[in-house]
């Protein structure tokens, strides 16, 4: 009897070995199925090409935005919208006249947060005819806020330019406010009218 019982062991040894082999085969199975799994819920879910969105309020058209490529992420927590190749918004008044651009090489859109941040080469305008250029430009559509803590320069319809790290305004870019600002004025000499 003991010497059947050590021969069904011993037969039976391999049998076992195998069993652990392959146990340790589906761990290794369930870990590259997992990894999959990980790399496929951060894969984009949608590539559009050749955007062109119109948004509007009561009827009324607000903004334009083009891009060449949008790309949307479906992360769980916290869905976005990547623009790679740049982005251009157009606002417009109620008389669909112009009043200001945004234009960036860079843009994300965070759904939840309802912000839009624009970066690299960020050049806005606004209805005053100023200029705003920095790598950096925040849209908090909530609050209905611009801002940037990054340098930014500003330059004036008159020729003014005003440097500074840090900015922040109203959705319409006017008034502004400027952080650590430095400038450049053109001053002209007056000429003495009694010796002309």
């Amino acid at each position: 009897m003991y010497s059947q019982a050590k021969k069904r062991l011993i037969l039976n040894l391999p049998a076992l070995f195998i069993c652990m082999l392959l146990l340790g085969s589906c761990e290794n199975s369930l870990n590259d199925i997992k990894k999959i799994a990980s790399d496929e819920e951060n894969k984009p879910i949608m590539r559009s090409t050749g955007v062109d969105v119109i948004y509007s309020d009561s009827a009324k058209v607000k903004a334009r935005m083009t891009t060449p490529l949008m790309i949307e992420h479906d992360d769980a927590t916290k869905p976005y919208r990547e623009m790679p190749k740049g982005i251009k918004i157009v606002f417009f008044d109620d008389d669909l006249k112009e009043k200001g651009t945004i234009t960036s090489d860079y843009a994300i859109q965070r759904e939840k947060e309802n912000i839009i941040e624009f970066r690299k080469n960020v050049v806005a305008t606004n209805s005053q005819g100023e200029t705003f250029k920095s790598d950096e430009l925040i849209d908090n559509q909530t609050e209905k806020k611009l801002y940037s803590s990054k340098p930014v320069q500003i330059i004036m319809t008159n020729g003014n330019i005003m440097n500074g790290t840090g900015f922040n305004s109203n959705e319409s870019l006017y008034p502004w406010h400027i952080d650590q600002a430095t400038g450049t004025f053109p001053v002209t000499e007056k000429q003495d009218p009694i010796n002309h």
